[in-house]
């Protein structure tokens, strides 16, 4: 029974007898026993808590020998990977600083008009970048925490959970995911901005994939990638080639949310990375294609939106982590 501060004088006083005492409590053992009360009533209470916490704490104790010290974090080199937690949080990989054109030309096939116009982005520090997009089983590590909801959200539809991406999650269920990750490490993880998600894809590449300028065969899951996933359901995170930075997804399986709003195309968009969010954000932008796409929509600079409280069976998140800068 949890007995709420006021209740205690209540409950105390059911306690106290109103007839003679019996000859036993006056015994010096009754006294010491009646003196040793309020303790013991305050242990119980606080095993209360402690029950309640205990899977906090276990996550707590599995995350804090791992988290990045300040010197460890300036000392990371490019393409190397971290992972802040010893299990359930996803692991990281250092995104080189640099520059890029962001966007399409108009001659590239499948090209879209919001892909333009072509504007160049540079990123003055390092970023990470989770390596897979986020699984259900780190999605369910943060409900388990109390972090995330599962009511309504993330079914895996019969197809696995595990390492499958998570899917059936919103723009506003990755909020709190980030948020929670960031809560339990002391870290500023995030969604990614739109122009990090590009650079990342792209990984040093200016063809339309960051393979080559065709889709070709069995480097990603879509609608005619030609693997046995194809237009069916998702596949397990890593089931393909990585790019050149070691980011694996990045063209195909789910669509993931950035942080980004929509905007119908790049003119007054920010050249430092950062994220857009002027305007009309009721719509958030999603990048990669899914395992329901054309191969054309795979393209590095292809781009796609929802409604923040959407939630579909291809669409899911990676997370992106601010790092001190060199």
């Amino acid at each position: 029974m949890v007995i709420s501060k006021a209740q205690r004088p209540a409950f105390v006083s059911k306690l106290k007898m109103t007839s003679a005492p019996p000859p036993w409590k006056d015994s010096s053992r009754w006294v010491e026993l009646r003196a040793q009360a309020p303790l013991l009533v305050g242990i119980i209470l606080g095993l209360v808590g402690v029950i309640n916490e205990a899977y906090v704490k276990e996550l707590v104790t599995r995350v804090d020998p791992h988290v990045l010290m300040p010197d460890a974090e300036r000392a990371l080199k490019p393409l190397t990977s971290f992972r802040e937690c010893a299990s359930g949080c996803p692991e990281m990989i250092v995104v080189p600083a640099g520059s890029f054109r962001m966007g399409s030309p108009a001659t590239e096939k499948g090209h879209y008009v919001d892909e333009g116009p072509e504007h160049r982005v540079v990123f003055s520090n390092p970023i990470a970048v989770s390596k897979f997009p986020v699984t259900f089983a780190d999605w369910d590590a943060c409900v388990s925490a109390g972090g995330c909801l599962q009511e309504g959200r993330a079914d895996d539809v019969g197809w696995g959970r595990g390492a499958r991406p998570v899917i059936f999650v919103s723009w506003d269920d990755a909020q709190a995911y980030v948020a929670w990750l960031s809560a339990i490490t002391g870290k500023p993880y995030r969604l990614l901005s739109e122009a990090e998600r590009e650079y990342a894809a792209r990984a040093g590449s200016t063809t339309a994939f960051s393979w080559g300028q065709e889709a070709g065969k069995n480097n990603g899951n879509c609608n005619g990638c030609g693997n046995q996933w194809d237009n069916r359901q998702t596949s397990p995170v890593g089931s393909f080639k990585p790019n050149a930075f070691g980011l694996h997804d990045t063209a195909g399986n789910v669509w993931q949310w950035v942080q980004d709003c929509y905007h119908s195309d790049y003119s007054g968009a920010p050249t430092d990375g950062s994220a857009w969010i002027s305007g009309d954000c009721s719509f958030r932008v999603v990048r990669g294609g899914s395992w329901s796409s054309n191969p054309q929509d795979l393209r590095a600079a292809n781009r796609g939106k929802d409604p923040t409280g959407a939630r579909d069976n291809d669409v899911g998140f990676r997370v992106g982590r601010t790092l001190l800068p060199p």
